[in-house]
């Protein structure tokens, strides 16, 4: 193990400390995740009412499973991952948004392309500001890549590794993303 301030470890080697007994180490993880997990919530979840309690709930099934975390993977992902399961069961329980087993996205996605083609394309004349207007009329396999992408500056992969889809996958949903929120704005996107 590393010597030193917890603060000054990555969040892997935090983990590790946690998955050896070091229950108060997981405070830090908590410190470094809660707002990013908290912003992410509110433009997945968009009742804000249910946010904290969820954010709290993820973390509370993280520490739960921090012996199954790999401290050789990256802890970002893992964690997202956690908070993307949790949203989609709050979603489910609300009935608020249907989600399907089909994913059209998937069995389509042009997986020929590489990561760098898909990620540039993607940037490609789309501002940040636009995301953050339209994201309500978006269906949750659509908002979160993108929300992860350009509010939470995920790479393709990070978000291949958060979602379990494939990096075209990514790719085509970001872009679908983009398409439904250009049909549904009256002034034109950069």
């Amino acid at each position: 193990m590393c010597s030193g301030k917890v603060e000054q470890k990555s969040d892997e080697e935090i983990a590790k400390l946690v998955q050896s007994g070091s229950a108060n180490s997981f405070g830090e993880l908590i410190d470094r995740y809660q707002d990013k997990l908290l912003r992410y919530g509110k433009r997945f979840l968009f009742n804000y009412d249910d946010v904290e309690d969820a954010v709290q709930e993820v973390f509370i099934k993280a520490y739960e499973n921090i012996q199954s975390f790999n401290t050789k993977m990256k802890f970002s992902p893992w964690i997202y991952r956690i908070a993307h399961n949790t949203f989609i069961n709050i979603i489910r329980k609300s009935k608020r948004e249907p989600i399907s087993f089909f994913d059209p996205d998937t069995f389509f996605a042009k997986s020929l392309r590489s990561d760098n083609d898909v990620e540039s394309e993607a940037n490609k004349h789309f501002d940040k500001m636009e995301v953050e207007k339209h994201l309500k009329i978006l269906k949750p396999k659509y908002r979160e890549p993108l929300v992860l992408y350009y509010i939470e500056e995920k790479s393709y992969q990070e978000i291949s590794d958060i979602l379990r889809i494939p990096v075209s996958t990514v790719g085509v949903r970001i872009n679908r993303a983009k398409n439904i929120i250009k049909d549904n704005t009256t002034t034109p996107l950069r």
